[in-house]
């Protein structure tokens, strides 16, 4: 098993000395000072990060601050970590602690810690941070987009700067903090919720006719299907935007040697219909994106397009718009696409949601 902090990283870890602990604070969890982001659960072993991309923040104080994160299993897990919104890498979680040194002494320093894997992998859990101070950080009313999709919204396949494609886990190279979403919501100043599953899709999944698909799971908490916890629905913290991105794994023909059966038309519509419906049910005032595949061949990626332009007919009261990305050649893992490949992506989608949102 590889450190839990990689080389590039080493910089910001200081050792704790002895004489400092006495002054430092522990904050648990469950503390009003944290704030969360994403799909969350809060248990007696800490608060669960759930989905890709899902935070806690918070406003911290002193030299160093310590975060107390675990798997509630025997996989390990990724985080990405930004200080006063700088980005500071990624790193690999077990059961171990992360320190960092602070840039200001005598003013707050905000944290970051974004869940990069995914709800399939199984909860991150935060137990909590130890620094002189914490305070949660004021919340600002921004606006919000939640990105759903498959493993190209998770990211998956993206980062192999540590670990090469095809070695490790499947999900090493995942990183949904810098995937085209998180991205976009970060250069446009708003707020985002990354609900996504690797092989999912409306109708039928990467190399499966019939285990559960994006429409069934999305009302579960961990995207899990119908015998799972409810995800609870903020609808104070509507989202302006829910931009979806699937169809990938619908057209795709899976490993090639299980059985596949011709992509069927009538049924990924329908199920996009109903799924678009029942969106606008639980937010009624916002706007939905539907977005293309940069995965799929030209032909394939020609009839998606096609099919979502007649998705949009079927709304023709409702704020409902299409964005078709091009043909790209991805350098990421699998068929997936890179870091830069997702720079790329969230750059050509800026104006669209720019335009969504009506802002400068």
């Amino acid at each position: 098993m590889r450190p839990v902090f990689f080389p590039i990283l080493a910089f910001l870890l200081l050792s704790c000395k002895s004489e400092q602990l006495p002054q430092d604070q522990y904050f648990e969890s469950q503390d009003m000072v944290f704030a969360y982001s994403g799909r969350i659960l809060k248990s007696s072993e800490g608060t669960k990060l759930i989905t890709s991309a899902s935070s806690v923040k918070a406003d911290v104080y002193g030299d160093t601050v310590t975060v107390f994160l675990k798997t509630n299993d025997s996989i390990h897990h990724y985080v990405a970590v930004e200080l006063n919104q700088e980005y500071k890498g990624r790193f690999r979680v077990y059961k171990d602690t992360l320190k960092f040194a602070l840039p200001k002494v005598d003013s707050a320093t905000t944290i970051t810690i974004y869940k990069e894997t995914e709800a399939a992998n199984g909860s991150l859990i935060f137990n909590g941070m130890r620094a002189k101070k914490i305070i949660k950080t004021p919340e600002k009313k921004l606006s919000k987009i939640e990105f759903i999709g498959d493993s190209i919204t998770c990211g998956m396949g993206a980062d192999t700067s540590e670990i090469p494609c095809d070695e490790g886990q499947w999900f090493d190279q995942h990183t949904a903090y810098r995937a085209y979403g998180p991205l976009v919501a970060r250069a446009l100043n708003v707020n985002f919720e990354v609900n996504c599953v690797s092989g999912m899709g409306m109708y039928r999944n990467w190399n499966d006719e019939n285990e559960p698909v994006m429409p069934e799971v999305y009302p579960y908490l961990h995207l899990n299907g119908e015998h799972g916890k409810r995800a609870r629905i903020d609808k104070k913290n509507a989202p302006q935007i829910v931009s979806i991105a699937l169809g990938t794994n619908d057209f795709s023909l899976g490993d090639a040697r299980k059985e596949r059966l011709p992509f069927n038309k009538k049924n990924f519509k329908q199920n996009y219909i109903d799924f678009v419906t029942k969106i606008f049910d639980t937010y009624p005032e916002t706007k939905v994106a539907l977005l293309s595949s940069p995965m799929l061949g030209a032909e394939e990626g020609q009839d998606l397009i096609n099919i979502l332009k007649e998705i949009k007919e079927e709304f023709p009261d409702r704020p409902v718009e299409v964005f078709e990305f091009g043909t790209m050649d991805p350098r990421g893992c699998s068929y997936h696409p890179s870091v830069d490949d997702h720079a790329l992506m969230a750059e050509k989608l800026i104006p669209f949601y720019r335009k969504l949102l009506n802002t400068p």
